[in-house]
């Protein structure tokens, strides 16, 4: 199956592989990371928060890492932030929770970013937008694709 994100990326002449698991896989970075054969470091969660001045911004980390609240305000310049809810996701993205892409979806001056520790790792998998396929790209061309600021949002 070829979707809107795997168009993105060809159109940009990113590299990057085209991975199926069973749409029966519990839902969860640990989950997908088992059935690929990866580690949880290494399949991404995408995150979408929003400011108390209403900017939604999209936020990369490692399937088993959470982002500190302090380092995560520190990079997005707002002191209120909030994850935002479902329902809010699927309106801006048009994608469910558990598997959005982090690229190709947002509009202009939309802010992206990526914790500094998954540039160390080989490869990264993301989410296509449909459960059951997954990119698994490197991290430079993650950012690329993405347009991601590199911060430090895990401890």
């Amino acid at each position: 199956m070829h979707l809107a994100s795997h168009h993105y990326l060809d159109e940009k002449q990113i590299e990057y592989q085209k991975l199926e698991f069973p749409e029966s896989t519990e839902k969860g970075a640990a989950s997908v990371a088992k059935a690929l054969g990866f580690r949880e470091r290494q399949m991404i969660k995408t995150l979408i928060f929003t400011t108390g001045e209403g900017e939604h911004v999209l936020v990369m980390v490692g399937g088993d890492q959470s982002a500190k609240s302090g380092l995560l305000k520190k990079a997005i310049g707002s002191r209120n932030i909030k994850m935002a809810t479902p329902e809010a996701v699927k309106e801006l993205t048009g994608y469910q929770v558990g598997s959005i892409p982090p690229f190709h979806w947002q509009p202009a001056g939309f802010r992206t970013f990526i914790d500094i520790s998954l540039l160390a790792e080989d490869v990264l998998g993301v989410g296509t937008g449909q459960w059951g396929y997954e990119i698994v790209i490197t991290p430079q061309n993650l950012v690329k694709a993405s347009g991601a600021e590199v911060v430090h949002l895990v401890p």
